[in-house]
């Protein structure tokens, strides 16, 4: 009497289609690939960067290393203290370490590059300018001339 059966008999259910499961995970992929940032170096200490009228940018950001100077963040006061510390990329270091750090920069760039390598110097504006000297004396023992500070344009210029 009725067309529609009632009951389970011999019904299975249709298998899942994963036609479209490519084109979801591509969409995914796009996303998470324009919503990541990289971070180069986990920076460890405070800086507050002076402000500038001029500034200029790097050209090749893959030569660049960085060399951050200021007091420990708050979640590394209690180990390391409160005095300003020299932090090479992503380590604390001394200044006397900058030899070894350089000469280990420099095996990892091919030799024609040397001379276009570029150290960015990012110092907290509270740091008394002996550490800072005593850091840029270490980079021209190394042969790293040509060093760049970073800090902020000013407002209203």
């Amino acid at each position: 009497m009725s067309k529609f059966k009632k009951g389970k008999k011999g019904k299975e259910l249709p298998p899942i289609s994963t036609a479209s499961l490519p084109d979801i995970v591509f969409m995914l992929l796009c996303f998470f690939m324009v919503v990541t940032k990289m971070r180069d170096a986990d920076i460890k200490v405070r800086t507050k960067v002076p402000q500038i009228t001029e500034m200029r940018k790097i050209e090749n950001k893959s030569l660049n290393s960085f060399v951050f100077i200021g007091p420990p963040s708050s979640q590394y006061q209690e180990l390391m203290g409160t005095a300003p510390r020299v932090q090479l990329n992503d380590a604390f270091a001394k200044p006397a370490d900058i030899m070894a750090f350089a000469t280990q920069r420099r095996t990892e760039i091919p030799a024609a590059q040397h001379n276009q390598m570029t150290v960015s110097l990012k110092v907290d504006a509270e740091v008394k300018m002996g550490l800072v000297t005593e850091v840029k004396t270490e980079l021209r023992k190394a042969n790293m001339r040509r060093v760049f500070y970073m800090a902020n344009r000013r407002s209203g210029s």
